[in-house]
């Protein structure tokens, strides 16, 4: 059986999570991280050296990074559908799983950091360009939208996968958002699968 570490509120979990959901197949969860502690452990290194969460057993096959982890269990398990097998097709979804990584991501944790995990902490400067950036890159995200249904195009895919927690939490947290429907609209369809139902923890 598949096995993953790592806690529910965890961004980088939730991909992974949301990619064993939609490849369908058995996976036993267990908790680490923060609170739960376990990432420090002698045996959790040996499998992990970064002490951090996720970390994926399949049948002995360690492998750690939330989006290679994801990248994996599509091209394992959902090849065709969550992963392209058309190379230029691939290559467009790694691009935006990139993308999420490279630019998508920090800025949402500078704001989630003083609006819900740390409060009172943060400089107004750097949270304010934060925001703007945020803007910025979620407003990108609703160009794209505005002539697909998905990241990628028209079917779900291992992109929509780690941008989905991204623009779950940018979503959730206590800010004025400018109006952007067709990201609106991506959410609310992908909140209607049922491998959604691991973003229902509220912010932590």
């Amino acid at each position: 059986m598949l096995r993953i570490w790592g806690r529910t509120n965890s961004l980088n979990v939730q991909k992974a999570l949301l990619a064993l959901e939609e490849i369908g197949r058995p996976y036993e969860r267990i908790d680490a991280g923060l609170a739960f502690g376990l990432v420090n452990t002698p045996q959790y290194r040996a499998m992990n050296p970064n002490g951090l969460v996720p970390t994926l057993d399949d049948d002995g096959f360690i492998l750690w990074e939330s989006n290679s982890i994801v990248r994996y269990l599509c091209a394992a398990y959902a090849p065709g559908a969550l992963w392209p097998v058309d190379a230029k097709a691939r290559a467009s979804a790694e691009r935006w799983m990139d993308w999420q990584l490279t630019t998508l991501l920090n800025p949402v944790n500078v704001l989630f950091l003083p609006l819900v995990r740390a409060p009172g902490t943060g400089d107004p400067q750097t949270f304010e360009a934060a925001r703007l950036a945020c803007e910025a890159n979620f407003g990108l995200l609703d160009a794209l939208l505005a002539g697909q249904a998905f990241v990628t195009g028209d079917a779900f895919g291992m992109a929509d996968c780690v941008i989905a927690p991204v623009v779950h939490r940018w979503l959730n947290l206590p800010l004025v958002r400018p109006e952007l429907p067709n990201l609106v609209r991506w959410y609310e369809d992908l909140r209607a699968r049922p491998s959604s139902k691991v973003l229902e923890l509220p912010l932590s």
